[in-house]
């Protein structure tokens, strides 16, 4: 048997091995389900800000102090004007009230109420109107002087209602929008930024306890620590495919029951290189991220013998793969600039980078080139971990590295 088929032979059996023990355990479900904890937690979050928001915003009024009849065209032209804005950036409820003697202090006295929140309050005539309001930059005085143009306009022409009958026609486009393209590239960023967060840190403390136990010496002394190295992510790396399929899955079916607005929504987000190509891509580039940080990780947290030691080590871990993101996410909505190439060389950054690129771009030949580079820095980290294990924690120099035996050959 050849050097190259006993080094794969051992490192399978060392992923089987991870694998088996990481799997067929009772925390792995708790570990399995650790998103939907999270997920809930934030459902729960995001409930009662909606809650609190909506208390708020039903408590917020506009006021437009007019006679009758120019009440009339000013609720006339906000019900005009609420038709062609989107819910989330209407405006608060308007309220027309008759005028008194004193307009000016009826004004501010409406500004100044305890049980509801109002931004302004318009009063005089359409053609000459006075607004009052509390903040410096306010959208609701700016919108009450919109809708005082508008009666002033529809006074002067003796309008009452709407003069144009508009026809909405969609026609679907035969390719994708930038900004689709940019979100998508955005979305590919964050799920493997999530999915590598979750997953890949955990390589952080895999060999703390077989450390402890003296079971890594008796793996290094059967095998080579590249194997040991290389078993170990390849085993995480199954633990992680694993935990994908059953949240994609899941993921999946549940997507299958939003409504048709909401998924119209979803497949405006079509990449540059095609949903299917798109698809492969995002999976070889999660492989390629998961195994460069996993390698991170594990070569790092190798180092560490105690628990607290392996704390210590997560916060650092943490804002290096967060710095990747930041770095990645820029590079994704400034797909042609600088920034983006060096996300796409930098090893660390590039699978997260090149994924964006897949959804801005539809070029294919780049991703042949990153992925073989990602491929190099896997083996290469892998290796610089094994030989610091080896020297730091192990004791042992092993074989020189010698120019001159390598010329000689």
């Amino acid at each position: 048997m050849s050097n190259l088929a006993r080094m794969l032979r051992q490192t399978l059996t060392v992923a089987r091995r991870d694998f088996i023990a990481t799997v067929l355990t009772p925390t792995f479900l708790i570990f399995l389900l650790a998103p939907m904890l999270f997920a809930s937690f934030g459902a729960l979050g995001s409930l009662g800000a909606r809650a609190v928001g909506e208390s708020g915003e039903d408590r917020e009024r506009l006021y437009a102090i007019a006679a009758p009849a120019d009440g009339a065209r000013f609720l006339a032209a906000d019900r005009l004007a609420r038709g062609f804005l989107s819910q989330e950036t209407l405006p608060p409820v308007l309220e027309v009230v008759t005028p008194d003697a004193d307009p000016a202090a009826q004004a501010r006295k409406l500004l100044a109420q305890q049980d509801r929140d109002v931004p302004a309050v318009l009063y005089g005539a359409p053609e000459q109107p006075h607004i009052v309001h509390g903040n410096a930059v306010s959208r609701g005085s700016k919108y009450l002087a919109m809708l005082s143009e508008q009666v002033a306009r529809d006074g002067r022409a003796g309008l009452t209602g709407p003069i144009s009958q508009p026809r909405f026609e969609q026609v679907a486009r035969e390719t994708s929008t930038i900004g689709g393209k940019n979100t998508a590239a955005g979305f590919a960023v964050i799920a493997l930024f999530a999915v590598t967060l979750i997953l890949a840190s955990q390589a952080v403390g895999t060999m703390a306890e077989e450390r402890s136990n003296k079971v890594i010496e008796v793996l290094a002394a059967a095998v080579p620590l590249e194997a040991v190295f290389l078993g170990k992510l390849i085993g995480m790396f199954g633990v992680a495919v694993l935990f994908v399929l059953f949240w994609g899955t899941l993921i999946g079916n549940v997507g299958a029951l939003l409504p048709s607005s909401e998924a119209a929504t979803l497949a405006g987000l079509a990449p540059a290189v095609g949903l299917p190509t798109f698809a492969l891509l995002f999976a070889v580039y999660f492989a390629a991220a998961f195994l460069l940080l996993g390698a991170v990780f594990l070569g790092i947290g190798a180092q560490a013998s105690t628990p607290r030691e392996i704390q210590m080590l997560s916060l650092p871990l943490t804002l290096f793969q967060m710095g990747m993101f930041a770095l990645s996410l820029t590079a994704a909505g400034k797909p042609h600039s600088w920034i983006a190439t060096f996300a796409e060389v930098f090893p660390f950054s590039s699978p997260f980078a090149m994924a964006a690129r897949a959804a801005n771009r539809p070029e294919l030949w780049p991703h042949l080139l990153a992925i073989g580079w990602q491929v190099l820095w896997v083996a290469l980290t892998i290796t610089i971990g094994a030989r610091l294990f080896r020297r730091g924690v192990l004791q042992s120099a092993g074989p020189k590295f010698r120019w001159a035996t390598l010329l000689r050959r």
